[in-house]
């Protein structure tokens, strides 16, 4: 298990994904609704309107999705799927989790830098580590995830986290309680997914 590994157990409402036909809280799947022209819809809020349609959110597991026909067999109808949906579901998720960094910074539940992490993580207020994927190791492994591995996040950039914190590089970061912070990780988990895929049985 990595410092970013899932270890905790939730209880939201149960969905099952149509490749792997495991059950797991439907916020942590990919929900997708068959838009108005046919084709698949990645619902990434899960707010669209129509059956959803969840698949696990790893890269694998959505590429055979669309290679294997599943969403027309679960939308039983026949559907149109963009070969690169794995991509598209990617960059909807990298796009809403910075959006929720921003938000929560505006809030005042999230701070950057080193030092102000650290000084969060040392009085216990935090709830979340995030640290840049492309961030020196050395100075990462000296941060520690406040509620274990369920708690940390490295899948964005230091540009990408700096886009979220109105920088140009952020390397640490750091949430306090709150809706956001939860938002913020459970979107890190399914995005994190995206980028290293496992194989899936054909």
């Amino acid at each position: 298990m990595t410092r970013g590994g899932r270890t905790k157990e939730h209880d939201g409402p149960q969905r099952t994904c149509v490749v792997t036909r495991q059950s797991a809280d439907k916020a942590e799947l990919v929900r997708f609704v068959v838009g108005p022209d046919v084709s698949i819809v990645p619902d990434i809020a899960g707010k669209l309107p129509g059956r959803g349609i969840y698949v696990a959110p790893d890269r694998a597991a959505i590429d055979k999705a669309v290679a294997k026909g599943l969403f027309n067999r679960a939308a039983k109808m026949q559907v149109t799927t963009a070969k690169n949906l794995a991509d598209i579901v990617a960059d909807l998720l990298r796009a809403r989790l910075m959006q929720s960094l921003a938000l929560a910074r505006k809030a005042g539940q999230a701070i950057a830098g080193f030092e102000k992490v650290k000084a969060l993580l040392v009085s216990q207020e935090a709830v979340a580590l995030f640290q840049a994927s492309d961030g020196s190791e050395a100075m990462k492994s000296k941060l520690r995830p406040p509620n274990g591995p369920d708690s940390y996040a490295e899948c964005l950039s230091g540009a990408e986290l700096g886009v979220a914190f109105g920088r140009d590089t952020v390397i640490h970061a750091a949430l306090t309680r709150g809706g956001l912070a939860d938002l913020c990780l459970v979107d890190a988990r399914r995005l994190r997914g995206l980028y290293a895929p496992e194989a899936i049985n054909s």
